[in-house]
């Protein structure tokens, strides 16, 4: 078996599971956020009246925090109160950041555990060999109440990913080429199981970004054997015990890719799907209005550097807004206190709470009709971050930077 396919056989209690397979898996770790969290509840009421374990949800404020209008301020009472009736202690609505950011820091994910939650982007806890996925608020719901779901088995991509980053390209970089040469669907409802001496030496951020956006090829989950750096993160932030599961060397995965990323340049998706991806230099001098950096794909503390490193001693064009939000709080002190909160700042950039921001097209930085905005996040549809008649384009936090100096796409 692979590593997917022996988590999700652990969580059935099963000794092996194969691809197609129905089975009931227990549940480790459900999340749920300001956005879902109230559709879950309305569902849970019509089927229960006690949470499974409190001590198992996670619920985070991110998405539209602080609430930007009466009916998020609704839900974020409603999700307040259900927690506290609930005695769900594991509430994190205060600005802690984006949940996807927040859980590992916090030291709920481990290897080897099923982690669920109601959001696309659950996947991105792969990074730490876990099974993680998201799931619809109905589903949801009912494993608030019983603790378990269902699962068919997954096949299974192996992708290998071999070489050394060039200056300026990053893991980013790395995942959009993927998503371009798989494209959106091609690896629909598929466990992707990343290897190769790239992915053994990326570091945690990098990884949880490359876990991050397995969902944009259409795949179930995305994961990756702990290396020495994760091991290290995990070993500073959670006492729980877990197992790391490895895949056995004579497993048959249903396709496999290879990647070499030696001469690799940055990528850019570009409008409206994340697999419409091209090299940068097909797309420099593109006209930009606003520059987002941020997201649970690239808010990270290295994005952030990254910017900084670009940004420092310059000031942003001034046809162009820029937005930058740290994806956590603990990532927004250390910021503040090593001065690259004063780059922005000093460069002209708008700087905002921890949180989901202008990704979802709902809060601080909606772009209006024939705008054109360059992201550091996951996606980029049609009126995705705002007006239907705009366009948005992916990219890492150093071109996002560079760009947002000249006015348009170009690269460090």
């Amino acid at each position: 078996m692979n590593i997917t396919e022996k988590i999700l056989a652990r969580a059935a209690g099963k000794s092996e599971v194969s691809p197609g397979e129905i089975i009931e898996a227990k549940i480790d770790l459900a999340m749920t956020h300001d956005g879902t969290s109230p559709p879950t509840i309305k569902t849970f009421r019509r089927v229960a009246e006690k949470v499974w374990d409190p001590e198992k949800i996670v619920i985070v404020f991110d998405h539209n925090f602080p609430a930007n209008n009466i009916g998020s301020a609704e839900f974020q009472h409603i999700t307040r109160d259900f927690a506290r009736e609930q005695g769900i202690k594991n509430i994190y609505n205060h600005g802690e950041g984006i949940c996807h950011q927040v859980l590992p820091e916090k030291g709920f994910i481990q290897p080897g555990k099923l982690i669920v939650g109601a959001d696309s982007h659950t996947c991105t806890y792969g990074a730490f060999g876990a099974f993680s996925t998201g799931m619809g608020a109905t589903d949801m719901a009912l494993v608030y109440a019983t603790g378990k779901t269902w699962f068919m088995v997954p096949e299974s991509i192996k992708a290998e990913i071999n070489g050394n980053l060039a200056e300026n390209v990053t893991p980013k970089d790395v995942i959009l080429h993927m998503i371009g040469k798989i494209g959106a669907d091609g690896a629909t409802y598929n466990s992707v199981e990343y290897c190769g001496e790239t992915i053994d030496n990326m570091g945690v951020s990098g990884r949880m970004t490359v876990a991050n956006m397995s969902v944009e090829m259409g795949a179930k989950n995305g994961i990756m054997k702990p290396n020495k750096a994760v091991l290290e993160y995990l070993k500073k932030r959670t006492r729980s015990s877990f197992e790391i599961y490895e895949s056995d060397p004579d497993h048959v995965y249903s396709k496999e890719f290879n990647f070499d990323v030696n001469d690799m340049e940055p990528q850019i998706a570009c409008p409206h799907d994340v697999d419409n991806v091209k090299p940068l230099s097909k797309v420099e001098g593109t006209h930009i209005d606003q520059v987002f950096i941020g997201s649970c794909t690239n808010g990270r503390y290295e994005d952030l550097m990254e910017a900084a490193d670009v940004l420092s001693g310059k000031k942003v064009h001034e046809d162009v807004r820029v937005v930058i939000i740290p994806a956590s709080a603990e990532i927004y002190a250390k910021a503040v206190n090593n001065g690259i909160i004063s780059t922005f700042i000093e460069a002209g950039v708008m700087v905002c709470n921890p949180g989901c921001g202008p990704c979802l097209g709902g809060h601080m930085g909606v772009i209006g009709s024939g705008e054109v905005s360059l992201a550091t996040s996951n996606r980029n549809f049609k009126g995705r971050m705002g007006d239907p008649d705009s366009e948005v384009y992916l990219s890492n936090a150093a071109v996002a930077a560079n760009s947002a100096i000249h006015g348009e796409i170009r690269g460090p």
